[in-house]
């Protein structure tokens, strides 16, 4: 590890110290034995790989910036959301660590199994209702005891629309749908897993004006087992070329097919200056820039595709393709026709 690589001054003392005599070889060979015994605590045994922690943290990442940028438009002031650390614990020391009275939001993500929990800070949660009801997102030193109706509501339709940028934030990896199941204030009442089960807890510093604090997210491992393997460098780099289905080849040509695209025979073009546009009048002759003799250019959808020369079919107007356009100079302007 970074923290346990020495630096060229300790190194140079420990070797003057091993030359003098101050400094048992043995000795060090013995301590370096001993600090490589650990103990392993069954009970918060590691379920995710760091890799999987990199990839929820980047997850959330993003979450954060969507959120940042939903708080600011929803609560007309300037807020701030990073993610601070990603931990996998115990759920029964999640619980411990949360106050003992605050905003808990329990969502389903279907078509995940479990649930997870949105714990706001009540420092957070007071200062987006003191917006919300016209003040200036002051949190005061309130603790929550119970939630009133109006509160509640006006929490939940903010805590909704977090759910929304969540799924795009995850989109990425799974397609979920997060959906409030209910809205709780007390931890000691919140079982919806086993206290020794392993979560993983978000933590991000929001930041409202000039309140600070905490939402944490909480996701057991049992929620994210399915996808788990998504969570790895190799998911994300992966290159793997997908066959294409011959059913949606199909109904992509079909649609392909029945689209339709202008087609325009450039007769020529030319430039004058606005006044002589402006002194133009009936019987007047525009000269352009192509000779009657050279074919006419054909656009689909704006851009050169076929040669053509005009004539008419049934008394109408027509033009007859005669190869496909290659590309031309710049004709002369002396050849040209009149309307």
């Amino acid at each position: 590890m970074a923290g346990d690589v020495l630096s060229q001054n300790e190194i140079d003392a420990l070797l003057s110290a091993l030359s003098t005599g101050e400094m048992d070889a043995q000795q060090l060979k013995d301590e370096n034995t001993k600090n490589r015994v650990r103990s392993y605590d069954f009970k918060r045994a590691l379920r995710f790989s760091k890799d999987q922690i990199r990839s929820l943290t980047r997850i959330y990442e993003n979450y954060a910036r969507l959120l940042t940028t939903l708080l600011s438009a929803q609560l007309r002031t300037i807020t701030q959301v990073s993610v601070v650390s990603a931990d996998q614990i115990p759920y029964e020391e999640f619980v411990r660590s949360v106050p003992s009275m605050t905003v808990l939001n329990v969502m389903s993500v279907e078509p995940l199994d479990g649930r997870v929990i949105m714990e706001v800070n009540p420092n957070i949660a007071y200062a987006m209702l003191d917006r919300i009801l016209g003040g200036k997102g002051e949190a005061g030193n309130k603790k929550i005891d119970n939630l009133t109706e109006i509160e509640t509501k006006l929490l939940r339709n903010l805590l909704d629309k977090t759910l929304d940028i969540m799924e795009e934030a995850w989109s990425s990896v799974a397609v979920i749908n997060p959906e409030m199941e209910e809205l709780e204030v007390n931890p000691q009442f919140l079982q919806v897993i086993s206290p020794n089960e392993i979560v993983v807890v978000i933590s991000l510093s929001v930041q409202i004006g000039e309140e600070t604090g905490m939402i944490n997210l909480c996701i057991p491992h049992v929620t994210l087992e399915p996808i788990i393997s998504k969570l790895s460098v190799h998911y994300w780099m992966q290159s793997s070329k997908k066959e294409p289905n011959e059913l949606e080849v199909e109904q992509i040509r079909t649609q392909v097919q029945g689209a339709t695209v202008p087609v325009v025979a450039m007769l020529g073009q030319t430039d004058i200056s606005i006044e002589d546009f402006l002194s133009l009048d009936k019987g007047d002759i525009i000269r352009l820039d192509r000779g009657v003799n050279q074919p006419l250019i054909v656009q689909v959808g704006g851009v050169p595709k076929f040669s053509a020369q005009p004539g008419q079919l049934k008394r109408k107007l027509a033009i007859q393709i005669l190869d496909q356009f290659k590309g031309e100079r710049r004709y002369d302007r002396r050849y040209a026709f009149s309307r």
